[in-house]
């Protein structure tokens, strides 16, 4: 192989001296984080923190001055309707004038009459429902043969109907009348008299679960002084104080999802009730703001958050749109300027600043109506070195 000829040298090694200088002096790609516009759910949520609640909590009070006696009953202890959940013993007898006692012995008289008379009507409705039972068999019977008539028979089922409501009216009189036999004889172990052992059980207004024992040793309590609360702790609701510009966006029934309350999937609720008035209230950063009260209730089986009681902290999203198929950004890629939202798309290795319509967002993803298609490349961050017709590249993931 021949040797290349002097002169050739003489040029071609300038010409490479020069031209790396030329590619030394041109600058480097600026190394950006790029994403995708992409296409899928969208969701925007309005986040707050919230705290469960027992929607409906009876507190069980003293219905008289006396001595209680210890509470064995311990917070979470399941209890039904009319258990016994503390025992009373009335104090030392009121002053009261011969003809104020008269008349409190005369109630629970009048009272235990009353009661009397209740269950005498009751039995006569269960009586007479059984007759008008057996009659309306008797004459469904002889109607399939044609020998009574259908109107006869239809007498006969609406006597039927009339005698079971007759029958549910009784019930109902027969428990006010015991409420008002124990309320009177309540009144006579206040005023002193030591009827029936001298103790008034103090009864479960409903079935649940004991929430609070507010007394547990044996002490003297005054008329009227909270012993208990109790309550379903099944039957909970979420409330949560938001700031009054977000609460005036809400409606009754928008969709909730509750997160961080222990589990591992977020629970579905509903808001119920967005409370009239507001209140001030004093944020971390000591700045006064108005603030309102948001009631949800929780709409997926109890079974599901066994766990979650009284009392607890959530997380709360409101649904505050949603779209199914959305073209979509992340919100880090937006940038505004003086004509509006803008990107950073790549074309051919080169930043390419584009206008486009951004719609709804959640924090970290927003909507794009136009200026953008599936699949285009935007950048992430854009920084004071990325401008439009810079050459970029992607950054290594390390």
């Amino acid at each position: 192989m021949k040797p290349l000829p002097k002169k050739i040298l003489m040029f071609a090694v300038p010409a490479a001296l020069i031209v790396a200088f030329v590619l030394g002096l041109r600058p480097s790609p600026v190394a950006v984080d790029l994403a995708s516009a992409s296409r899928g759910p969208l969701r925007v949520t309005l986040d707050e923190e919230g705290e469960t609640r027992i929607r409906d909590r009876f507190v069980v009070s003293a219905p008289f001055t006396g001595r209680i006696l210890r509470i064995d009953l311990d917070p979470g202890e399941l209890v039904r309707k009319g258990d016994v959940l503390a025992i009373l013993r009335p104090g030392e007898p009121n002053l009261l004038d011969v003809r104020s006692r008269a008349s409190l012995q005369a109630r629970v008289r009048s009272a235990q009459a009353a009661l009397g008379r209740a269950k005498a009507d009751r039995e006569r409705a269960r009586a007479e429902l059984r007759f008008a039972e057996s009659d309306l068999a008797r004459n469904s019977a002889l109607g399939k043969q044609g020998i009574v008539s259908q109107e006869r028979v239809d007498q006969a089922r609406l006597s039927v109907d009339t005698r079971r409501g007759a029958l549910a009216a009784t019930e109902y009189e027969v428990e006010a009348a015991q409420h008002e036999l124990e309320a009177a004889r309540a009144s006579l172990l206040e005023a002193g008299e030591t009827g029936g052992g001298g103790l008034f059980e103090v009864r479960s207004p409903v079935d649940g679960a004991v929430l609070r024992r507010l007394r547990e040793s044996e002490s003297v309590v005054a008329a009227g002084e909270p012993l208990l609360e109790v309550g379903d702790p099944r039957d909970l609701e979420i409330v949560s104080d938001l700031l009054s510009t977000d609460a005036a966006q809400l409606r009754p029934g928008q969709l909730v999802s509750i997160e961080q309350w222990g589990g591992e999937t977020p629970l579905a609720a509903r808001v119920r009730r967005i409370e009239p008035s507001g209140f001030t209230k004093i944020s971390a950063l000591g700045v006064e703001e108005q603030r309102v009260w948001v009631v949800m209730d929780l709409v997926d089986d109890p079974e599901k958050r066994p766990s979650l009681g009284d009392g607890f902290r959530v997380e709360v999203r409101v649904v505050m749109w949603e779209g199914r198929d959305v073209l979509q950004v992340p919100t880090s890629s937006l940038f505004r300027d003086d004509q509006g939202w803008a990107v950073f798309a790549v074309e051919n290795g080169k930043a390419v600043k584009r206008r486009v319509e951004a719609g709804h967002q959640n924090g970290t993803t927003a909507e794009v109506r136009s200026g953008l298609k599936e699949g285009d490349r935007v950048i992430l961050h854009p920084g004071a070195e990325v401008a439009d017709g810079v050459a970029v590249e992607e950054r290594a993931v390390k």
